[in-house]
């Protein structure tokens, strides 16, 4: 018999019987659940949970659906339920730095990242030749001061014409207008480099190796209009000594910046995330 697995996900306001109303209902239709998490945030009130069930060839959606509305809205739950084989469309902007883009192609090309990519979307055409050779469409859109309204219209045209579930910014060394980080806001995930001190401005890691940073990092989160400080998805970091200099830090960036952008991608399109105010809840694998 062929068995199909389910994503099922919810939040809501605490109260009692919140688990009950996922793993009641899954019992009694004879469901097994191969993965569970839940969490209760007492400081806000709020309720997440996420079960990732068995079922046979026979599983009627539309019936599902419909006899769990009816249970959810006693708890006024938010809720998605998707099958996990489903592949996500993502679209990746990206600028001349190849590295996280490189990864997720790969990893996309392995299977391990169980997605679809329908465009890759840059300001410079260098990347390209990488694009084709993953047989992937590569729209290239300059970008000046004059022409940035044109170009994210057209960068927006491309993500609805994709329909797009996510779009992730691999090195997209461009700040979006106001207009789209609203467009994009909670299914747009960027990465930058995380370092202690924060150092901003030109070659960050020239001036972290001047301050002799002991550890190196990096930030991958959700994109609002506030820069670099939208709900954080995942974080790396890794140790560094006396003996990096800057063109070491630099490479030791680039690996985390990638894994960190590569494993915040997973968690979205598993849907392990949820927004909880200006925070989310990550429930990892």
């Amino acid at each position: 018999m062929s068995i199909t697995n389910w994503i099922l996900t919810a939040q809501c306001p605490s109260q009692l019987g919140t688990v009950d109303a996922i793993t009641g209902h899954l019992y009694h239709n004879q469901h097994y659940i191969e993965e569970l998490h839940s969490f209760d945030d007492t400081h806000n009130q709020q309720f997440f949970i996420r079960a990732r069930f068995r079922t046979s060839e026979d599983f009627d959606e539309a019936r599902f659906r419909q006899h769990f509305a009816l249970r959810a809205e006693k708890f006024a739950m938010q809720w998605t339920l998707s099958p996990e084989e489903k592949k996500q469309k993502v679209v990746i902007l990206v600028s001349k730095f190849d590295h996280c883009l490189n990864d997720l192609l790969y990893k996309y090309k392995i299977g391990q990242l169980n997605v679809e990519i329908p465009a890759i979307i840059s300001n410079h055409p260098d990347l390209k030749p990488l694009a084709a050779w993953y047989g992937i469409a590569f729209h290239h859109f300059p970008i000046s001061k004059e022409t940035k309204p044109a170009q994210e219209a057209q960068i927006w045209q491309v993500i609805k014409e994709s329909e797009a579930d996510l779009v992730v910014l691999a090195r997209y060394m461009q700040v979006l207008s106001s207009d789209m980080c609203q467009k994009l806001e909670g299914w747009a995930i960027n990465i930058h480099h995380s370092l202690l001190p924060g150092f901003k401005g030109a070659k960050p890691y020239h001036q972290a190796y001047e301050k002799g940073v002991k550890t190196v990092g990096a930030t991958a989160h959700y994109i609002n209009d506030d820069l670099d400080e939208g709900p954080i998805i995942a974080q790396g970091i890794e140790a560094v000594d006396h003996s990096y200099y800057p063109e070491d830090l630099i490479a030791k960036g680039r690996d985390i910046e990638s894994a960190t952008l590569s494993k915040a991608v997973k968690y979205h399109i598993e849907r392990r995330v949820f927004l909880n105010g200006s925070r989310t809840v990550v429930f990892s694998d």
